[in-house]
């Protein structure tokens, strides 16, 4: 009698670890996770304006000829600005993992609304610590700002792989980092004109630090951690979100399988690809506003437009990019592997290719240089849908994690990348030295994404879930070994593990 109730129990618990149910999508079109989408969407917008106001507010602060004369100027060497500009890596990158953990553990919402008001506030003093501190003191506040936003990514991916579903991941996922790329649009807008207004560039930090800090507490109001904590969410929703995660609540939380992650050949292909993707993306950020004024001599009102117009066009290119990587991964056409890799390819190698047309391009030729920038830029937000979820394919419930352990590293690559730019191009009116600039960062480009092609993967890691895989261990032995007590004893153990 007993031999044959525990058989049946083991395989019901087969059954139910086996069998995929699949989730009724709700029917009402917008949901709670879309707000959640919205509301992280716009508060990395704010956290990636506060990144770039600095790029641009640094030439109206040391040439004061470029925007509003009537303001301070400083004096400051080209050595001092590449300084200040890759300051705020030296913070970001030390708060990677911790970010990574305390989200996991703690809040991750908390820690969000805590990171953006301390970004906000470290910005708003920027005039006051460049007028009594000078640039050492400016540098305390970009470092500062730089540890708050640390721990940002692995905050978003925590949130991500709570609240959106695998089939929305690529759409909405990209949808909250192009944020990011909407934040860099209007703040070289905003600061450029800023800093030629009358309120001067001391604007530039007011503004946008102000309106950081009033994100910060939106969030902390309005955000959750996942839908189990929405008081709010409807039944239909929270089942769609959890029964397609596979969620189960437990009450303990697993510790991070530290080996197993850093003995995987697919995370080390996607660190690869992320750092080489980091090169070329801040190298653009930080230094196309320099190359513009200093090779094509524009002013700080026309740099702004012209260095914000190729991140307004990747923000509209990013909707139809993520909306069709979907669609072919729901309808079967291509893989999820396949999806992530031609994504990938898409926004690493044509940019490569345009960096080295932008090497050959005349002083005279604005017009070709500021298109081939707009390619080079828009394509590049396809690694949204490429090696940008791939944390989330390798493994839902590290998500968070594992972005801050590759994204800590990648970004060494952007503390580099303005450094190094000064170091192959001192002079910065020379365009035979932006060209070797331009053809650095493609050549990593094309590496890093090849690495990707020929290792990466989707499928999720045997180390993703191990409470599941000691479940599934001891099930298997129990089916197979003969029925005794020793065996009764191994499936009532069975029911203590969540």
């Amino acid at each position: 009698m007993a031999q044959s109730v525990w058989k049946k129990r083991v395989s019901v618990i087969s059954l139910s670890e086996n069998m995929k149910i699949p989730p009724n999508k709700p029917k009402a079109w917008y949901g709670c996770r879309h707000t959640q989408v919205l509301l992280m969407c716009l508060c990395f917008l704010c956290c990636y304006a506060i990144r770039v106001t600095m790029s641009v507010a640094i030439e109206a602060m040391t040439n004061a000829a470029t925007a509003n004369p009537n303001f301070e100027e400083y004096h400051w060497e080209d050595s001092m600005k590449r300084m200040i500009l890759s300051s705020f890596f030296c913070g970001y990158i030390c708060t990677q993992i911790p970010g990574s953990i305390i989200a996991r553990q703690w809040s991750a919402k908390n820690l969000f609304a805590v990171a953006l008001v301390i970004c906000g506030l470290v910005t708003i003093i920027v005039p006051p610590a460049a007028h009594f501190g000078g640039p050492v003191a400016v540098i305390i506040t970009r470092v500062t700002a730089g540890l708050a936003q640390g721990t940002v990514l692995p905050i978003l991916h925590t949130l991500l792989s709570r609240w959106v579903p695998p089939e929305e991941r690529g759409r909405l996922g990209t949808f909250v980092y192009s944020g990011g790329w909407v934040g860099n649009v209007i703040s070289l807008l905003s600061s450029g004109y800023l800093s030629a207004s009358p309120i001067g560039w001391p604007s530039c930090f007011y503004v946008w630090g102000s309106i950081c800090i009033l994100c910060g507490i939106a969030f902390f109001l309005f955000g959750k951690d996942s839908p189990s904590e929405h008081p709010g969410i409807s039944l239909d929703e929270k089942e769609y979100i959890e029964i397609s995660l596979g969620v189960t609540e437990i009450s303990e939380k697993p510790p991070t399988p530290w080996i197993s992650m850093l003995t995987s050949l697919p995370v080390w292909a996607l660190l690869v690809t992320q750092c080489t993707h980091n090169w070329g993306f801040w190298m653009l950020l930080t230094e196309i506003p320099s190359y513009m004024t200093s090779i094509m001599n524009f002013k700080i009102q026309e740099n702004g437009l012209a260095t914000a117009l190729p991140y307004l066009t990747a923000w509209i290119v990013s909707f139809p990019i993520s909306y069709v990587s979907d669609l072919c991964i729901k309808r079967n056409i291509v893989t999820t592997q396949a999806s992530r890799k031609i994504c990938n390819t898409f926004s690493q190698w044509i940019p490569a290719f345009a960096l080295i047309g932008l090497a050959y391009v005349n002083k005279d030729q604005w017009m070709l240089a500021e298109a081939i920038l707009i390619i080079a830029v828009s394509t590049n937000i396809a690694s949204y849908c490429g090696h940008n979820v791939n944390h989330m394919d390798l493994s839902p419930n590290f998500a968070g994690t594992l972005m801050g352990f590759t994204n800590a590293a990648a970004n060494i690559c952007s503390i580099f990348a303005p450094i190094v730019a000064g170091w192959i191009a001192p002079d910065p009116e020379d365009i035979m030295q932006w060209r070797n600039v331009f053809f650095l960062s493609a050549g990593l480009y094309f590496v890093g994404n090849l690495i990707f092609i020929l290792f990466g993967s989707s499928k999720i890691q045997p180390w993703n879930d191990t409470v599941k895989r000691r479940r599934d261990s001891t099930l298997d032995n129990v089916t197979k070994a003969p029925t005794s007590i020793a065996t009764i004893k191994e499936l009532r153990d069975i029911e203590k593990i969540p």
